[in-house]
This record gives C-alpha cells, sequence and structure tokens, in this order.
C-alpha cells in the first residue's frame, strides 16, 4: 500500500495534490449548498436540477477545447488563471445567495464555472506525467482519483456544519479560498521546459489531436473502452439516490450510507492499485477490472439490503477506480507529449458526455421496470460485452499494454514548434 504512495514523494506532485484536495473539499461543500439554496428558494426538483447540469456539462463539452488550449499554451499558467476564474464564481454565489439573488442566476453563475473548469481541467491531466516519474504515473493518477473522492466524502460533511453554523454564503466563500491553495501550489511548480506551439485555430487543433488519438492503438482502446464504461456502467453513481429511495426507501439516510460507501471503496482501491500493477503488470490489472467492475455492479444491484448494497457498491466503487485510472494511464503514457492535452481532453468528453446520456436513459427505464433490475441488468450487460472483448477482441486489450522506450513521437505531423521560441519555466 505505501507503495501507493510513492508518488507524493515528488514535491510537484505532494504540493499540487496537496492544494487540489483542498480545492474539491470546497467544490463539494459549493455543490451541496448550491442545491440547498436553489432548492428553497424554487421548491422545484427541475432547478435543482439545472443548477447541477449547469456545473457538470460544460465539463464534457468543453474537454476538446481545454485540451488543445493546454497543448498550445503554457499548462501552468492557464490552469492558474482558469482557477481564479472559478475562484471569482464561487465568490459571485456568495454575494448572490447573501442577497437573495433569483435562480436563474445562480444557474448562470454556476454555469460560468463549469466552463472554466472544463477548459482548465485538461491541463492539470495534461501536466500530471510532467509532476512525477514515469514509473509513478499510475499511482499519480490513482491517487488524484482518491483525492476527488476524498473530496466527496469530506466535502458535503463539513458543508453540513457549515450549513448549520453559518449559513450557504460561508459555503461558496469557503470555496472561492479553496482555490488559492491551487494557485499557490502551482506558482512554487518547476515543470520540464516546452517549446510553445503554433497559433493554429482551436477547431483545427481539436481535428488534428482526434487523428492522432485514433492513429495510436493504446489511446483510441481507451476512448472506445471509456465509453462503452460511462454509457453502461457510470450511471450508478447519478442513480444511487435512486436506488436508497425508490430501491430500499431509505431516503437520505440511505443515500448517505451509499454514498460514503462508495466513497470508501474509491480510497481503498486507489491505495491498492499499484501493489496489484505491481504484481500483475499494469495491463492485466486493468483487463481484470473491467471484468469485476460490471461483476460489481450486479451484486451491488441484487442486495437485498441497505447494508448489503453498502458492501456491494464499495467493491463497485473500488473497481471503479481501476478501470478509471488505467484507461487514463495509458492515454497519458501513449499520448504524444505535444497532442497529450488534446487526447485528454477527447478521452474526458467521452466520459463526460456519454456518462449523462447513460444516466438519463437508466433513469427513464427504472421508472417502468424499477431501479434495482436497471442497475442488475446494466451491470450484466456490461459484463456480456468485456468478457466478449476478452475472449475474442483481445487486440483492441493488448494495446492497452505500456509503450516500450521513450515516449511515443507524434504519429501524424504536428504543428510546428519553433526551437529557438522561450521555454516555459
Amino acid at each position: 500500500m505505501f507503495l501507493s504512495l510513492s508518488p507524493l514523494r515528488s514535491r510537484n506532485f505532494a504540493l499540487v495534490w496537496s492544494a487540489a484536495l483542498v480545492s474539491n473539499v470546497g467544490s463539494w461543500m459549493q455543490t451541496v449548498a448550491l442545491g440547498v439554496v436553489v432548492t428553497s428558494r424554487t421548491h422545484e426538483p427541475l432547478w435543482t436540477g439545472l443548477v447541477a447540469a449547469a456545473a457538470f456539462v460544460p465539463m464534457g463539452l468543453l474537454a476538446p477545447v481545454g485540451g488543445a488550449l493546454a497543448d498550445r499554451l503554457d499548462r501552468r499558467r492557464w490552469l492558474m488563471g482558469t482557477t481564479v476564474a472559478e475562484a471569482g464564481c464561487a465568490a459571485a454565489l456568495a454575494v448572490l445567495s447573501a442577497g437573495h439573488g433569483p435562480p436563474v442566476a445562480l444557474v448562470g453563475v454556476a454555469f460560468l464555472g463549469g466552463v472554466a473548469a472544463g477548459i482548465g481541467f485538461p491541463a492539470y491531466q495534461a501536466m500530471l506525467p510532467d509532476l512525477v516519474p514515469r514509473g509513478d504515473l499510475l499511482g499519480a493518477v490513482s491517487l488524484s482519483s482518491a483525492q476527488f473522492n476524498l473530496g466527496r466524502v469530506i466535502g458535503p460533511a463539513l458543508a453540513g456544519v457549515v450549513l448549520v453554523v453559518g449559513s450557504a454564503p460561508w459555503a461558496f466563500a469557503i470555496n472561492a479560498l479553496s482555490f488559492g491553495a491551487v494557485v499557490g501550489a502551482l506558482a512554487l511548480v518547476r515543470l520540464p521546459r516546452r517549446a510553445p506551439s503554433g497559433h493554429d485555430g482551436i477547431v483545427r487543433r481539436i481535428t488534428e489531436g482526434a487523428r492522432i488519438a485514433l492513429a495510436e492503438p493504446g489511446c483510441r482502446s481507451a476512448i472506445v473502452l471509456i465509453a462503452v464504461v460511462a454509457l453502461v456502467g457510470s450511471p450508478f453513481i447519478a442513480l444511487v439516490p435512486a436506488v436508497a429511495i425508490e430501491g430500499f426507501h431509505s431516503g437520505a439516510p440511505g443515500t448517505a450510507v451509499l454514498v460514503t460507501a462508495q466513497g470508501v471503496g474509491a480510497v481503498i482501491g486507489a491505495l491498492v492499485l499499484v501493489p496489484v500493477a505491481a504484481r500483475l503488470t499494469r495491463r492485466r490489472a486493468l483487463v481484470g477490472a473491467l471484468v469485476v467492475f460490471p461483476a460489481a455492479v450486479v451484486l451491488y444491484g441484487l442486495a437485498p439490503s441497505l447494508w448489503w448494497a453498502a458492501l456491494g457498491i464499495v467493491a463497485v466503487g473500488g473497481s471503479y477506480i481501476f478501470v478509471l485510472s488505467g484507461l487514463n494511464t495509458v492515454v497519458q503514457l501513449r499520448a504524444p507529449e505535444a497532442a497529450r492535452g488534446r487526447v485528454l481532453g477527447l478521452y474526458m468528453m467521452a466520459l463526460g458526455t456519454i456518462y449523462p446520456l447513460g444516466a438519463v436513459a437508466q433513469g427513464a427505464i427504472a421508472g417502468a421496470v424499477g431501479i434495482k433490475a436497471v442497475t442488475a441488468v446494466s451491470g450484466a450487460l456490461l459484463l456480456v460485452v468485456m468478457a466478449t472483448l476478452v475472449l475474442l477482441r483481445s487486440r483492441l486489450l493488448r494495446a492497452l499494454e505500456d509503450p516500450v522506450g521513450p515516449p511515443v513521437p507524434s504519429p501524424l505531423p504536428l504543428i510546428a514548434v519553433d526551437p529557438a521560441a522561450p521555454a516555459t519555466p
């Protein structure tokens, strides 16, 4: 397990990871507080859904744009700029909530915050290979997933305390301040020198990134697999409240139990991933997780009680982290450095846009046949798909292997780079 923490020995990664954890806790506090404010002012579930979608949808839709900008600009400075913009949006929410701002204004500011996050996060992802040695990359990706889930457990709990002791504007203000940790950490980070790329248009750069992703077998396989998982398997996340409320009639306490159990499973999975990968090889661990994850979803959907479901979702959360971290690492390792941001942007778009479609579809079907049945069947369907790939399309899975030798050069002509241009610090 200590092997999983080895990326924290790298000063740059430790700084950014710690700051991201602080910021993520603040973001989850804001998510909870914003839902409470909008619901209390409108008493309409539609508005609650709108504000959640406004913050989430830009993350998926704008990831390719963010990836193109991450390859064109100084990634560290670009991420600092988008982080400051997110802090400004959080501060605006604090003012609007204190002054009884209309729901449409809250949704609008949440959307702007989602835009800033959507165009900034690919830069963070593309920076990871520069923050740790290559051998620690899987651990770095895994720990990044762990800190997200730690924030998901800690943030809502702190939001509850803040809402009881203070008020919603406090939660938004705390989130605004939490972004300062990221800006401060990035100011102290020093990255390898990168020559800036050319000044081609965003559309051309995104198109070029798509061609590179399709030409590289490992990146292509990772994007296809994450799209399938997002459509069939990932919706379990959005449907947790429905399982608790409709499946077990447990209301908010049951939802809290399942959400917390998923977060605990994800953290455990993140901590054991690197030792397992070291023992089995990273590709075998990933392929195993692609089979174990849907099997765990089936058991979760068939659980006869809330507490059995909690045990099941611990396994779901742990194996899901194996899948996400493993596929993300494939892209990190196999994408050409000059196009890494764009390829990651496409990967993130596949996850971020297909997942809500799957959640909506499964939610609609659940209204007719029951939420537990839909959960179990979706897991069984994904299990069949993954087993078929293992048996009949092993070539697609073999492409997930670590590349041999130095970082992969671009398989296609990239935008011209001036070697005499000043490098980033």
